[in-house]
């Protein structure tokens, strides 16, 4: 009888941890799939990654510019809202917006079509809404924004403006109410106020916000909650922190940082600047040192305390942060290389896990989560 008993017991047992490895199966099936897409300037391709839990990226694939006869450099990249398609800009003749629908499966991309940029953009972005996307000329000195269609095909630009020198970057507020671009050669954030049923762009009042002489506005970001915008400076490497009146859409300058390393001494060169999903950790790349600079965010008054720097690839112009803010990747024009750091969720600090070989002259990295 106690042998029988025994027997039902283990036989229980293993029914229910059956089932619960079942359920976990389950539960990690159905979890959301992190993949990575590094836009390459030189080899006019876009190279696609899967971001494994433990950090590990794996390549699923090398998308091509087809239907482009010249693709030229192509450089930025931006995933609509609905994640359905990633659009990438093609900054030399022709000037054209790349669209490729995204693989709900995989990840994976195919070409759906192209449409017409109003010049070589050195940043491409769409409004919250997904139906417009904004661009910015860093030659031309302008910006643009042009309808996306259903499928996110570009249409016709529907408004090209004149900006001061060097138009660099060109993004929405997060309530979409406001568009505004920086002009890294004179010194200035142009706001524009966004009607986001007709897509209208028009200067508010004042138009422009001015920054110090010769720091060279260059990207920015806003606090996950809208109350802080962080702009980094490519001239003098300055990180500078506002406040954000999302009623006006005014910036208000409360403090001023560095994204150099201690000790420096050359000339600045900074590039793209980043923040966590939970508003926690900010991080910013300096191309003349080949480093990432990481800080800690105040939850209440938004300032940084900068953490330290860390060495990472050579000429880092783009990296990103995946949607769990656990991993951050950072790509090098000149080491045609992509490396990945965990980012530790206590103090903020990164530790590098492995580098891996992207096309050539990468520039620009876009993550995406797919359920």
């Amino acid at each position: 009888m106690l042998r029988s008993t025994r027997r039902i017991a283990s036989s229980a047992i293993a029914t229910t941890l059956f089932t619960f490895l079942v359920l976990i199966s389950g539960v990690r099936a159905g979890m959301a799939e992190t993949f990575a897409y590094v836009g390459n300037a030189d080899s006019n391709d876009i190279s696609v990654f899967k971001l494994a839990e433990s950090g590990e990226m794996t390549p699923v694939q090398t998308a091509a510019f087809t239907g482009v006869e010249k693709p030229g450099s192509s450089t930025p990249l931006a995933i609509t809202p609905d994640h359905r398609v990633l659009i990438a800009g093609v900054r030399s003749q022709p000037f054209v917006a790349v669209s490729f629908a995204i693989d709900p499966r995989n990840g994976q991309l195919s070409h759906i079509g192209s449409g017409p940029l109003a010049d070589s953009m050195a940043n491409i972005a769409t409004d919250r809404g997904g139906k417009f996307l904004f661009s910015a000329s860093y030659g031309g000195n302008r910006v643009a924004l042009n309808p996306l269609s259903a499928n996110g095909v570009v249409g016709e630009p529907k408004q090209v403006i004149p900006t001061g020198l060097n138009a660099h970057a060109f993004l929405p507020s997060p309530d979409n109410r406001f568009v505004f671009t920086t002009n890294l050669g004179s010194d200035q954030v142009l706001s524009f106020a966004f009607d986001a049923t007709t897509g209208m762009l028009t200067p508010s009042d004042p138009p422009a916000h001015k920054v110090p002489e010769k720091s060279g506005p260059r990207h920015f970001v806003f606090h996950p909650n809208g109350k802080f915008v962080y702009l980094i400076h490519e001239l003098n490497a300055d990180v500078a922190v506002f406040t954000y009146e999302a009623k006006s859409g005014a910036w208000d300058e409360i403090q001023r940082t560095t994204a150099l390393p201690e000790g420096f001494n050359g000339k600045p060169w900074a590039a793209d600047i980043h923040i966590t999903p939970d508003g926690r950790f900010l991080y910013a790349s300096e191309r003349t040192t080949n480093t990432l600079t990481a800080y800690k965010v105040d939850a209440t008054s938004g300032k940084l305390t900068t953490i330290g720097s860390v060495p990472t690839e050579k000429q880092p112009r783009g990296f990103n942060i995946d949607p769990t803010g656990r991993y951050l990747a950072a790509v090098g024009e000149l080491s045609d290389g992509m490396s990945v750091y965990a980012i530790d969720q206590s103090s903020g600090a990164l530790a590098k896990l492995k580098s891996y070989p992207t096309g050539k002259k990468p520039n620009w990295v876009e993550f995406l989560s797919l359920p």
